[in-house]
């Protein structure tokens, strides 16, 4: 994994050797230097190790995600605002299983640094509604319930969101 920054400053080195390579004539090996650039430019937006470990988490094989997200050392210095959310918020879906305390502040986290997605939003809502409800806070679970409610504008979340607001109804 490189560093946000040396994946810039490979990008732009690669673009400079793919103009070199249009004045000497070469249009297709600088076309190929461009593509291969986007690639060091696609993996400054997207992290490969978070991207793997969304990888992981859709066969629901959360030790192998842990793997990958423990590959990222400093993830302040290592991963854009953005990508840090959703570092936190894989971290919080991994714990969410276990340790609803860590998870809370894994999905608070999350939230305050952002994630690129409504949807993903609307999921790290949902689960600190969730965990809200089991620690006996209705009116924080009600809140975080109708803002990814207003979050989920593709209804996918729509049971889940539901099925929460009965068992509110019953604490």
């Amino acid at each position: 994994m490189f560093n946000k920054n040396i994946k810039l400053v490979l990008a732009g080195i690669i673009i400079a050797v793919a103009i070199w390579q249009f004045f000497l004539g070469n249009i297709g090996n600088g076309i190929m230097y461009i593509l291969l650039s986007l690639i060091f430019i696609f993996l400054y937006f997207k992290n490969e190790m978070i991207l793997l470990a969304f990888l992981r988490l859709r066969k629901q094989d959360f030790p192998g995600a842990k793997k990958w997200l423990d590959k990222i050392k400093d993830p302040e210095a290592a991963l854009t605002r953005k990508q840090q959310g959703y570092f936190w918020y894989l971290h919080g879906l991994m714990l969410s299983q276990t340790n609803i305390t860590k998870a809370e502040k894994h999905f608070k986290k999350a939230i305050k640094l952002g994630l690129a997605m409504d949807q993903d939003l609307a999921m790290a809502k949902l689960n600190l509604a969730g965990i809200a409800m089991t620690k006996r806070r209705k009116r924080e679970a009600q809140i975080l319930l109708t803002e990814a409610k207003k979050l989920d504008k593709h209804g996918m979340l729509k049971e889940q969101i539901t099925m929460m607001k009965q068992q509110m109804k019953k604490i």
